[in-house]
This record gives C-alpha cells, sequence and structure tokens, in this order.
C-alpha cells in the first residue's frame, strides 16, 4: 500500500463515515420513499408520478456511471472530481424548499414540473458523481476493508436517517402545509453541506494517470472488451441484474401486511422500524465478515435470506409473521446493495476500476425500474403472494448463478491470481 495512503488511513475512515452519516441524516428529512412521494401527492394523485420518484432517484444514481468511467480512469487524483461534481446531487434539495415555500402561489402542474426536474437533477447528479466517488473509496481504503468501510457507512446513514426521519414526521405534524415540506427540504440541503464539508477533507495522494485518453469509440470498444474478456464478471452482472428481481416483492409488504393480513399503521411503522435496525446491524457486521471470508460467500447469504424473506410472506399466517419477513429483507437489501457495491471495486486492475464500476452499476439500471412494474403487474394480474413466489424464484437463480458461475475475485487477489491488466496504462500527470 501507498505509505501515504496507509498513513491517512484513520483519518480517512472518520472524515468519510462522516460524511456518509450527515448525507444519511439529510434523506431522513427528504427521503425518496415517504418524504418526497407525501409532497407530490399534494400537487398530483397519479400514482404514477408518486411511484416515479424512488425510480428517478435510483436509476439516476445508476445510469450515467459508464459515461463517465473514460474520464474518471484519467484522473490522477479523483477528489476534485467529486467534490465539484457532488455539489450537483446536493443543491436540488435547497430548490425543494424554494419549491415547498411558494407552493400556494403555483399551480400544481407548474410545481411538478419544477419538482421533477429538481430530483432529476438530483438523481443524475449522484449518478454522474458515483463512479468517481468510489474509484476514490477503492483508491484510499485497501481491499479488506472496503466491505467494513462499506458497511460502517452504510449503517451510519441508516441510524441518523431514523433519527431525522422522526424530526421530519414531528415537523410534518406541528407545522402548516407547506411550510413543513420547505422546512424539511432545508433542513436535508443543511446537513447535505455538513456531508460535503467532511467529504472535502479527505486526504487523496496523487498517482500516475492510469489509462491513455481514448475517444468515445475507443473507450466503448474497450468496454466491450472487457465484457469479453472477464467472464467472471459477466456472470457477476447477471447476478446484479436478477437480484433486482430478488428483491422486487419487498416495496409491497407494507401495502400487503396492510389491505391483506389487518395490520395498523403503528403495526407498519414498528416494521420499519425493524427493517431499518436490522440494516444497522446488518451492513457492518456482513461488511467485516465479507472482508475476512469473501463477499460472495455473504451476498449467497444474503440472497438466501431474500427468498426466505418471500416464502415467509406467502405463507405467513398473521401479520406478527412481517416482523421477520422485514428482519429477513433488511439483510437481503445488505446483499445486493452494500455488499455488492464492495465486491465490485474487487474486479479487474487499478486501471481497470473506472469501467468496471459504470459497467457494474449503469448496466443494471434498466432493470431497477423495470423490477418493480413487472411486480406490480403481478401483483395486478395475478395476487400479492404470486408476486412474492415469483421473487423467491429470482432469489434462487441468483443463489445459484452465484454460486456456481462466478469466483470471488478478492480470494483471486489474495492467493495472486489478479486479474490481467486489460487497458493500456502511461504514467504522466492528469490532463
Amino acid at each position: 500500500m501507498n505509505p501515504e495512503i496507509q498513513k491517512n488511513l484513520p483519518f480517512n475512515l472518520t472524515v468519510n463515515l462522516l460524511d456518509g452519516a450527515f448525507f444519511g441524516f439529510a434523506l431522513g428529512f427528504a427521503s425518496f420513499v415517504t418524504i418526497i412521494p407525501l409532497f407530490v401527492s399534494k400537487m398530483t394523485d397519479s400514482a404514477i408520478l408518486i411511484g416515479l420518484v424512488p425510480a428517478i432517484h435510483a436509476v439516476g444514481w445508476q445510469l450515467p456511471q459508464v459515461l463517465m468511467a473514460n474520464r474518471v480512469s484519467r484522473q490522477a487524483r479523483f477528489k476534485p472530481m467529486v467534490v465539484s461534481m457532488t455539489i450537483q446531487e446536493r443543491l436540488p434539495f435547497l430548490g425543494l424548499a424554494i419549491v415547498a415555500w411558494f407552493l400556494p402561489q403555483m399551480s400544481n402542474q407548474t410545481a411538478l414540473i419544477l419538482t421533477f426536474s429538481l430530483l432529476i437533477w438530483q438523481g443524475l447528479g449522484g449518478g454522474f458523481t458515483a463512479a468517481a466517488w468510489q474509484s476514490m473509496i477503492g483508491k484510499i481504503i485497501p481491499g479488506d476493508r472496503r466491505g467494513t468501510f462499506y458497511g460502517a457507512q452504510s449503517a451510519a446513514a441508516n441510524l441518523l436517517a431514523s433519527l431525522s426521519a422522526i424530526l421530519a414526521g414531528i415537523i410534518l405534524a406541528r407545522i402548516i402545509d407547506p411550510n413543513d415540506f420547505a422546512l424539511c427540504f432545508f433542513l436535508a440541503f443543511l446537513c447535505m453541506g455538513i456531508s460535503w464539508v467532511f467529504l472535502a477533507q479527505t486526504r487523496e495522494p496523487a498517482t500516475p494517470q492510469l489509462a491513455q485518453e481514448r475517444d468515445r469509440s475507443e473507450f466503448w470498444g474497450r468496454i466491450r472488451e472487457l465484457l469479453h474478456q472477464d467472464h467472471n464478471f459477466r456472470w457477476f452482472l447477471v447476478v446484479r441484474i436478477i437480484s433486482q428481481l430478488a428483491v422486487m416483492g419487498f416495496a409491497f409488504y407494507a401495502v400487503y401486511v396492510v389491505n391483506e393480513k389487518g395490520a395498523t399503521e403503528i403495526d407498519v411503522g414498528l416494521m420499519t422500524g425493524v427493517f431499518l435496525a436490522t440494516q444497522i446491524i446488518a451492513n457492518p457486521l456482513m461488511g467485516w465478515l465479507g472482508d475476512r471470508f469473501g463477499h460472495r460467500l455473504l451476498m449467497e447469504l444474503g440472497c438466501v435470506a431474500a427468498v426466505l424473506s418471500s416464502v415467509t410472506a406467502v405463507f405467513a399466517p398473521s401479520a406478527a409473521w412481517f416482523y421477520l419477513v422485514f428482519i429477513l429483507a433488511g439483510i437481503a437489501n445488505v446483499a445486493v446493495w452494500t455488499l455488492a457495491l464492495a465486491m465490485i471495486l474487487e474486479f479487474g486492475s487499478e486501471a481497470d476500476r473506472p469501467a468496471y464500476i459504470g459497467m457494474g452499476n449503469s448496466f443494471v439500471a434498466p432493470m431497477t425500474i423495470l423490477a418493480p412494474i413487472f411486480a406490480g403487474w403481478v401483483v395486478d394480474t395475478f395476487s400479492y403472494q404470486a408476486s412474492f413466489f415469483a421473487a423467491a424464484i429470482a432469489g434462487v437463480a441468483t443463489i445459484s448463478v452465484l454460486h456456481w458461475l462466478v469466483n470471488d475475485p478478492g480470494k483471486h487477489r489474495t492467493s495472486g491470481k489478479e486479474t490481467p491488466v486489460l487497458l493500456d496504462t502511461q504514467s504522466g500527470d492528469n490532463p
């Protein structure tokens, strides 16, 4: 390891954990699952528009990453790109606060156009930042600690998001509408600013230019070459894609347990708390175990939890069983997202990393939005149980591909079997 990276490791771990913690604190005030959809519902009754809110956020984060890989791969230091571009995913929350404040003076159509423009800006801002941020983390955090770091950061974010979600609920209950949403979004913006300050403290040494500058056609040709030569990564992409189907039923648990099992809104609130608490515990634990025993193994166990969650939801005799359903779903969520991000960084060489990060996220984006649409179609056409059963089948398929066709790239590195360098390398200054 670079001696400077080793020297700065404790500091970098601290400031990046605090960055993640305050990022999570911000999202509790402006949740893409609860607060922002509720704000949109003040302007429209369209279930499609309301349902687009979390989808825009997820796809916006994933889709642009491969487009940034070529530029990211030429950076001697990733931090300047991260610090400047991440402003684009933070500033829109101030815009949402302004829209909410002036909502009484606007038509609903104007407010919706502004709101969704800001959401698209925020999602794409995160997506254009993500490849550089993950490359920076892969550079400053050694391979045997990345899972632990991602897990600890996610746990800190979930913990503070839980606290701010409670505060947001109090604000919405006690402050007149729409000033309540304006305050929530403004607090989210302030917390995003604090998060940015910690992120900007990251200490990253410069390294030689990792890859030759290439035009767009050369870059996409290299992407095809990587996909053709790295069979292991291709199967990992298959895992990432079908795992979205394995967790597609999670979004319908709350509605199902209320409509079909007689649970109250208080029960659902408690179950949501259990879901978040499970991830707070599972994120650092599974990340630490993944660093020591392999992320593939922990992903397999998480996918087993996804299957058990879906099957339990199908056969649950009462609402009380859904506490177990949500616990298993929390474990599965950690495997499909946190551990997958850590595992992506194990593929290829350092020169290849931005391209692998881009492919490992962007190529999953279509299924990220199609999976819940498919699940909703199954619910409307057949039943909730049919949707859960289909998710269980997808979970079994994910486990099978992961176990039989994907080799753990982290273990290959440990044994000295480094994936061959497929990109041209060249020393030089950052252009």
